[in-house]
């Protein structure tokens, strides 16, 4: 509780950072609201009274009274409500996301999306931007309809003592409501999964590249029962929840309502006996039905504040995450300017959270400074795990990795991957402009038409942008309304992109060209094994090239064996020929097949 109300002071100080005059205005107004019920109840009993002492003008006043009050509580009540969503809307979207985003923009590793109780909080994050912020306003509208309550309440003390016995009994439906919505906040997180899942089956049945193999193999059927048992084992614990919560109101009302008809029925016999006027009467039937109102204004404030809490939860979660990542980040030793001996892995072994096989197991190896490095091994067995880890992706369960004698642990993560570049198998499809797929390879020469044009050139890439319509300016992707690309050609803006940094100690290509075919793979291997000489010559960068076809590798100074994460050969091509091991028979598989083709 502390923290939450510690995070809706923060959502409330920017709100007046981002809009202070809309801020003040939904602050006077719920004071306004506030001052006028007891405004307005006590000008209605002055109109009884002075009508009943024959009075006019005076009651005539006191009712014009009454009905501006009553008025501008409604008037207020909707201007509370549109200024305070106005002003959640534009901190949410303003403020809030952007700080979601650059926390999870911040996370320097990817450990945290293989791990479901990271992903079940983020599908609720996403969405709590506004709903931080409209939680917090709620929380001031509850305040207010607790003060409503309380003049509410010394009104009706001040015709009969008795009546005082309501405020318990307001307090029920409040309750009440608090312990339905936490069944639905339970509800909400146990069922992140599932929802997660259908969505994920809703986009593979709408999307273009897995609508082909569905239309073909006529699975489009059987995914959408998939998606819809997601969607209903999600639901239905979700209307459960929601039932319950239901019942729970139920209740609260049920207590409420009880006792606020036996409180009128106690005031009528009263005034009925002589104790008390008409106008109290009055006052007690107005300031009941103002009470009804109250608590009901105040439970639907209180749950949607409450109901802010399912993202709360979540959000400060990855707060504290991400604050945590970052003062693990020991690391503030700066990457030299050239390589002197190389990186050097010593003992590595890695396993992915939720898995008992590991990855990577006890790699030890030199990659030399100015060298360039394949590994190679059949689909499993580490290899793409390996240049994570070089990238700083995760981090070693043992062993550590040297660069120049230096823990990598002890390099800053940011400083190392601005002299570092790849191009990994599952590179992304921005849809952007050309020049910024390409640019975003290196931000700081984004707007650089010339390095932009070389690193096309680079990737083999040139051709094709002469193609396009609007050249480096073509937008692409067609769900923005740009131009698709095929696999091919987007590979080759990641490849391009890749080559956009010209001072890396480490250029890392993963399995860079298999969507192309064999001719325009040969192409971009000798260019690459060209550009990696002369970043040798450099920077004494090393290259790592990840690669199923051995035929592409033959020219690498160093071949790593990968099998089940262990390094089981490691040499020339001609050496690992001559020692007659896996690789030599891969090799001959291999070479055999395409000849045979």
């Amino acid at each position: 509780m502390r923290r939450t109300i510690k995070l809706w002071t923060e959502m409330i100080g920017l709100s007046w950072r981002r809009v202070p005059g809309l801020t003040v205005l939904a602050i006077l107004s719920l004071v306004v609201r506030v001052a006028g019920v007891a405004g307005g109840a006590f000008a209605l009993r002055a109109a009884v009274d002075e009508a009943t002492r024959g009075v006019a003008d005076a009651a005539v006043l006191a009712a014009i009274g009454a009905a501006i009050a009553y008025a501008l509580l409604i008037v207020v009540q909707e201007i509370t409500d549109s200024l305070t969503l106005t002003i959640a809307d534009r901190v949410g979207r303003l403020d809030v996301h952007p700080r979601i985003h650059r926390d999870l923009a911040g996370l320097e590793g990817l450990e945290h999306l293989e791990r479901t109780e990271f992903l079940d909080r983020i599908t609720l994050v996403r969405k709590a931007g506004g709903r931080l912020a409209g939680g917090a306003w709620n929380g001031l509208k509850t305040i207010a309809g607790i003060l409503n309550l309380v003049i509410v309440l010394l009104l009706l003390g001040s015709i009969s003592p008795w009546l005082l016995l309501l405020l318990p009994f307001a307090a029920v439906p409040i309750w009440c409501d608090s312990r339905g919505n936490a069944a639905v906040q339970r509800a909400d997180l146990a069922t992140a999964e599932q929802y997660r899942l259908q969505q994920h089956l809703f986009e593979l049945g709408t999307g273009t590249a897995p609508g082909k193999e569905l239309r073909v193999s006529g699975a489009g059927r059987a995914l959408v029962e998939l998606q819809h048992e997601a969607w209903r084992t999600a639901m239905g614990v979700r209307l459960r929840a929601t039932v319950r919560s239901g019942a729970w109101s139920l209740v609260g009302w049920t207590v409420f309502v009880a006792a606020f008809v036996g409180g009128i029925l106690l005031s009528v016999r009263q005034t009925a006996n002589g104790h008390g006027t008409a106008g109290d009467l009055v006052l007690l039937v107005t300031v009941a039905v103002t009470l009804r109102a109250s608590i009901q204004s105040t439970v639907e404030s209180t749950t949607t504040a409450a109901g802010a809490r399912q993202y709360i939860a979540p959000y400060l979660w990855l707060r504290d995450y991400a604050d945590q990542a970052r003062s693990e980040r020991a690391g503030q030793a700066v990457p030299p300017a050239v390589l002197s001996e190389g990186i050097v892995l010593d003992h590595v072994t890695y396993t992915y959270p939720g898995t008992h096989a590991k990855a990577v197991d006890d790699v030890s190896v030199t990659l030399p400074a100015g060298s360039v490095v394949a590994i190679v091994g059949e689909y499993g067995s580490g290899k793409t795990t390996l240049v994570k880890l070089l990238e700083k992706f995760y981090r070693p369960d043992s062993g550590q990795i040297l660069v120049d004698s230096v823990p990598l642990s002890d390099v800053d993560t940011e400083q190392w991957r601005t002299r570092s570049t790849a191009a990994f198998q599952d590179f992304g499809r921005f849809h952007t402009t050309v020049r910024e797929n390409v640019g975003l390879g290196d931000l700081a020469a984004l707007a650089d038409e010339d390095r932009v044009r070389r690193a096309l050139a680079e990737a083999d890439a040139a051709d094709l942008v002469e193609q396009l319509p609007d050249g480096l300016d073509t937008l692409l992707g067609r769900q923005l309304g740009g131009l698709d690309l095929s696999e091919g050609q987007w590979q080759r803006t990641a490849l391009a992109r890749a080559s956009m940094r010209t001072d890396p100690l480490l250029l890392i290509l993963d399995e860079p060209t298999a969507s192309l075919d064999a001719p325009s793979e040969q192409a971009i291997f000798e260019r690459y094994m060209a550009r990696a000489r002369q970043l040798a010559e450099r920077t004494k960068a090393i290259t790592v090239i990840v690669s199923h076809r051995f035929s592409t590798v033959t020219g690498a100074d160093l071949i790593l064996v990968l099998d089940r994460g262990r390094l089981t050969e490691l040499g020339t091509h001609a050496e690992l020929l001559r020692m007659g091991g896996t690789y030599a028979e891969l090799y001959r598989i291999q070479a055999t097949a395409y000849q045979v083709g």
